[in-house]
């Protein structure tokens, strides 16, 4: 695990998370833990592929290889026992596009869109950006007799608003909460979009950035093994899936990511506004590093999880015994910790302040993430573990 413990200078890299703290905090003095990527080195298969192709001194118009498409395919049956068909993905220049791409092309101008916030906030602009009608089904937030703070999702809630609605985006495992959730609940899910004829777009772009004792369940997988006889609407059809390697390997600003639609009419609708677009999805370096990730970055990934899962566990023994005005929410996926800052009892810009100008930190505000965010804040973890104890101790400090 020494090598995510190795300091990587990102200054010099045109990095946002980095170069960006001036604009967006007003000052570079802060520890920057607010972009969701992280400060490791990506998997040796990835460098080494793209040091090949740079080799080559033709950089010209590409196609995506088969082997991408196979990479994909292979990575999802191993990983996820899904079995997904070669017909079925649509490559598209990430996740934030594809989630304006399926509201646009798939829901009419006014439709009802679900969001379940707190939630990544692009979820939000795309329905308002596409101009359809936003419908919340917030989390329920619950905490037990030892305070420990856990999220449910609210389905006899979401029952009323598929009424009203067409599609439903859909986070698994959730950004910003860290919910890996079971089995059971994603049958309950289903069986409401199923009743409500929904579409759903399940964002799953963390699915490979599970903690040990969890388990990451592909809601298109398990509409196909729960499915009745086939309908027009059936459920496993109505899925729409976005995977990227973007999360997993640390590769985001390649700016690479696929559908998976199993539906060939959503799929080909979808196919037909990317065309009228022109959006280009075969930059070759991009396409270089996802098929290298799926292929080789499978022993780094492993050795990451163990060492985020090391760091997620220091960072919240260490808020619970020394910083009690601050609680966490432990994740059960992604390297995101939403720490609970109510006690406080500070609105969100001088919330957000404090963490700035008292702390030193570069947080992301929880206010972003939707109803449910005010008075919380978002904390990433992807960065050698003393950055991350550097910051708790500043935090620590500061409420002193």
């Amino acid at each position: 695990m020494q090598r995510f413990d190795k300091t990587i200078p990102r200054e010099v890299s045109a990095s946002l998370k980095y170069d960006g703290r001036l604009e967006t905090f007003g000052t570079n003095d802060i520890l920057p833990m607010w972009v969701a990527d992280m400060d490791f080195a990506v998997p040796d298969a990835v460098t080494k592929a793209l040091q090949a192709r740079a080799s080559h001194p033709i950089y010209g118009y590409s196609i995506a290889p088969e082997g991408l498409y196979q990479a994909l395919i292979d990575w999802l049956l191993a990983k996820h026992q899904w079995p997904v068909k070669r017909e079925w993905i649509v490559l598209t220049p990430g996740v934030v596009p594809s989630l304006n791409l399926v509201v646009a092309a798939l829901t009419a101008e006014n439709a009802g869109v679900i969001v379940q916030p707190p939630v990544y906030f692009p979820f939000l602009s795309a329905v308002k950006d596409q101009h359809r009608r936003l419908i919340e089904n917030p989390l329920i937030l619950e905490e037990d007799d030892l305070g420990n703070l856990h999220y449910q999702m609210d389905l006899s809630q979401l029952d009323t608003c598929s009424k009203e609605a067409s599609l439903l985006m859909f986070c698994s495992p959730h950004n910003p909460v860290g919910r890996v959730w079971l089995k059971e609940e994603l049958l309950a899910l289903l069986a409401v979009a199923k009743k409500h004829n929904l579409i759903i777009l399940a964002d799953e772009i963390h699915a490979d950035l599970v903690y040990a004792n969890m388990q990451h369940h592909t809601l298109s997988r398990l509409a196909f093994e729960n499915a009745p006889a086939p309908s027009s609407i059936d459920a496993p059809h109505a899925i729409i899936t976005a995977v990227s390697p973007s999360k997993t390997f640390n590769i985001p600003g390649l700016g690479l990511s696929a559908l998976i639609i199993p539906d060939a009419n959503y799929r080909q609708t979808i196919q037909s506004h990317l065309t009228k677009i022109a959006v280009s999805v075969t930059n070759p370096f991009s396409m270089i590093a996802f098929e290298a990730a799926y292929r080789g970055g499978a022993d780094w990934l492993s050795e990451l999880m163990a060492y985020l899962q090391a760091t997620r566990d220091e960072a919240v023994a260490f808020i619970r015994a020394h910083i009690p005005k601050i609680n966490v929410v432990c994740p059960e996926g992604t390297y995101l910790l939403w720490l609970d800052c109510r006690k406080l009892n500070l609105d969100d810009k001088a919330l957000a302040l404090f963490f700035v100008q008292e702390a030193q930190l570069g947080l992301s505000s929880g206010a972003m993430f939707g109803r449910g965010g005010k008075g919380f804040m978002r904390m990433n973890i992807g960065t050698p573990r003393a950055n991350v104890m550097k910051a708790l101790n500043r935090l620590k400090s500061a409420l002193s």
